[in-house]
């Protein structure tokens, strides 16, 4: 659980120019649900498309904003919902309790990486409907694991970005870590050095399984950063979160 509802992402960069577009939108995946998403469309494009890929919450006014920081930056930027089978096709309808963990776990136990899998194709698409074929996941928490498997060749990225995404097994479930061999488009990965949720054991043997697969990635840890310092609020974590997204600006610059 990463982000509360009035949590927002810092900003570093000036705005280059307003999205175009910065609305709400329904997609249909290939087994026929609909499931909510938010495009973030710059009003000229000059970088790749981004698939925003949320904590366990799924869509919330925090991804929103990261959208748009995106598209200021001329990179089409699109956020999925992962609960359209059981919890409808609109986020915005839901009320706020539905991210406290006993009301949302039921949910979250419904996903299965079929859904999942058929969700992500949908979005990809839906970004390179009217944009650049070149697109790069990028996700936090729950959404960077999600970001990690999707750098399989099935989903044609170009790349994927992790903030504190859980690489292991969850309750016998293979993580990307035991994927590694299966993964094909380059990895960056921001990892907080103070981090309770994910032992540094788990990302050096992340690391290990994706050097012994020949896999191109980076590794980044900021010593003495929580869970989720990528957030305005965190002013005391201010100097990662700011190197963090320049690297993101990076490499998204470099997977075109």
């Amino acid at each position: 659980m990463c982000y509360d509802p009035d949590a927002a992402p810092p900003a570093f960069s000036p705005a280059a120019r307003p999205p175009a577009e910065a609305a709400p939108l329904t997609l249909t995946s290939a087994d026929g649900t609909e499931f909510g998403a938010f495009l973030a469309r710059p009003e000229v494009t000059t970088g790749v498309g981004v698939l925003v890929l949320p904590d366990n919450k799924g869509l919330s006014g925090f991804y929103r904003k990261t959208a748009e920081r995106l598209a200021e930056q001329g990179h089409p930027a699109l956020v999925l919902d992962y609960y359209g089978r059981t919890a409808g096709a609109f986020p915005e309808n839901r009320p706020t309790e539905f991210g406290e963990l006993p009301n949302l776990l039921p949910h979250l136990l419904a996903l299965t990486p079929e859904g999942l899998d058929a969700d992500l194709t949908a979005a990809v698409e839906r970004l390179r409907t009217d944009g650049p074929a070149e697109v790069v996941a990028l996700g936090f928490c729950f959404g960077g694991r999600q970001a990690f498997r999707a750098a399989a060749p099935r989903f044609g990225l170009t790349g994927a970005v992790g903030y504190y995404g859980y690489p292991d097994t969850i309750n016998g479930a293979p993580g990307p870590t035991q994927l590694a061999a299966d993964l094909t488009a380059p990895i960056l990965a921001f990892w907080g050095g103070a981090d309770e949720h994910i032992p540094s054991a788990a990302v050096e043997a992340f690391d290990a399984a994706l050097t012994g697969a020949g896999h191109p990635h980076e590794f980044v840890t900021y010593p003495g950063a929580p869970h989720n310092f990528f957030e305005m609020s965190a002013v005391e974590h201010f100097g990662a979160a700011r190197d963090s997204w320049h690297r993101l600006l990076e490499f998204l610059a470099r997977s075109r």
